[in-house]
């Protein structure tokens, strides 16, 4: 674990919040320098459930930070090894961790927030709207048991809602494969009803009025279609009274952990926005 300081930030790396038997689970605390109770959000990354790295938050783990935002960037373990609900447990855990030990690392416990891109964006929003479902909780993997997984915001970008839309998206890309497939270690043809369970949409009701969601995603995304997830989505929560915004760049997939200063840059763009909500609604 390495504690790098800044004139404006602080960065805690490989910060253990879970195990998994052997196996450590670590993250990367962004937190400003100069605050005692810091609001935070967990941060998930993406890569089709299989792949992918925390280090692509560090631009905007940075930003945030410079700006009072906290920020957790997490790693969890992979499908198809670790199959659902593995890596819904581990974002689990890093909520609950924050909740239970956060005050000590100057986190706010409770200005806690959730957000993530592509598949790092389905576990995010599965978390915020179900994350202490029977379904997910009081399980073997809850690292820590009874503590809530209670989000104030959410802020998905560019993420998977509906796992049987996205099953039949990747079908058509890559008939052969699908990433929703190797999450769940089963087709949508075999069981129907367990991409139901996985699927953040249909945890939506008016019990998930006391969250606010940030949707951001690319018009051009060739990934993750944006009318059957992120606009479906964002039209499931209002009409549950849910408050929602949105952030909609010309781009197409996988932009988040892009450079923030660089000319053009999605990121960039998205970043000020993002910070405004989470300084509004955390």
């Amino acid at each position: 674990m390495h504690d790098a300081p800044h004139p404006t930030h602080r960065v805690i790396e490989g910060l253990e919040y879970a195990r998994r038997g052997d196996h450590a689970l670590t993250g990367d605390l962004y937190l400003p320098s100069d605050a005692a109770k810091a609001p935070c959000v967990v941060a998930v990354h993406g890569g089709a459930w299989q792949r992918g790295q925390r280090a692509n938050y560090r631009y905007l783990g940075r930003y945030l930070a410079d700006h009072g935002i906290g920020l957790f960037a997490i790693s969890y373990r992979f499908a198809p090894k670790n199959l659902y609900p593995a890596a819904v447990h581990d974002a689990r855990a890093g909520i609950q961790f924050l909740r239970a030990k956060g005050a000590g690392l100057g986190v706010d416990p409770d200005r806690l927030g959730l957000m993530g891109d592509s598949a790092g964006g389905h576990l995010a929003a599965l978390v915020a709207l179900a994350g202490d479902h029977p379904d997910f909780a009081g399980h073997a993997d809850d690292a820590y048991p009874g503590v809530p997984t209670k989000a104030k915001v959410c802020v998905p970008v560019y993420g998977v809602y509906d796992m049987a839309a996205q099953w039949e998206a990747d079908r058509s890309i890559a008939p052969a494969v699908s990433g929703a497939e190797v999450f769940l270690g089963v087709s949508l043809v075999e069981d129907r009803f367990a991409y139901h369970r996985a699927s953040p949409i249909n945890y939506i009701t008016r019990a998930s009025a006391h969250m606010a969601f940030f949707l951001c995603w690319g018009a051009r995304d060739d990934i993750v279609d944006p009318a059957t997830q992120s606009e479906a989505f964002l039209a499931a929560l209002k009409r549950a009274d849910v408050w929602a915004r949105t952030c909609v760049v010309d781009a197409p997939h996988f932009w988040l952990s892009d450079p923030l200063g660089e000319p053009g840059s999605f990121s960039g763009f998205a970043a000020p926005r993002i910070l405004r909500f989470l300084r509004d609604r955390l």
